[in-house]
């Protein structure tokens, strides 16, 4: 386990800092004993930026220490995007009774089935809820009814999009991001999908 970066203890430091991003986009789970665990929960709750957030939920996620409940519930409540939920969900499983978990999860899946209604290309959110490390891996893990009730809806929403939307990434184990095609092809079909959709108003 190498030292933890003293610029990440810094306090008052801003967040968009390139030394600090790089510092913490650096680090690895095994870089993290409890100590470091407290220090990366603070920058949790100190930044504003959601690239931040999701980077400490990573890194904790499969952590057990005690303190850690009472944080993937606060990230849980406090995300607003569906695959940070349920990256925060991740470690909160570790604490939680399958009952607990279903009950949290029966408002994110009312939440997901209206997804479409006002998004109805999310094809983002979706490919990182499908991803390895999101609700396959808690499916996986835990088995549990609701979650695989989660990824049902998901896999409908995504299903029901056109196909320039679909199939440009997914996600590893590590919830790092794998192409499947190269970012101009993705761009390409999702423009001439606009395109088209203009022409025919």
């Amino acid at each position: 386990m190498r030292n933890f970066p003293e610029i990440l203890i810094v306090e008052g430091i801003h967040h968009r800092d390139i030394k600090f991003r790089d510092a913490l986009f650096s680090l690895r789970e095994n870089d993290i004993n409890e100590q470091s665990a407290i220090y990366i929960e603070k920058i949790y709750k100190d930044t504003k930026l959601p690239e931040i957030r999701n980077k400490c939920i990573k890194l904790l996620y499969n952590k057990h220490y005690a303190f850690l409940e009472n944080f993937f519930l606060f990230a849980y409540k406090k995300e607003r995007y569906l695959d940070m939920k349920i990256i925060a969900l991740r470690g909160l499983a570790q604490f939680l009774s399958e009952e607990s978990i279903c009950l949290l999860i029966q408002k994110f899946n009312e939440t997901l089935v209206k997804r479409p209604e006002k998004t109805p290309y999310n094809y983002q959110e979706y490919e990182l809820l499908k991803g390895k490390h999101a609700l396959p891996y808690l499916i996986d893990r835990y088995g549990y009814k609701c979650l695989k009730e989660t990824l049902k809806i998901t896999n409908k929403n995504y299903d029901r999009m056109p196909d320039a939307f679909k199939g440009h990434w997914t996600t590893d184990e590590n919830g790092e991001i794998t192409w499947l095609r190269s970012p101009e092809e993705s761009s390409g079909m999702m423009s001439d999908f606009f395109e088209k959709l203009r022409w025919r108003k």
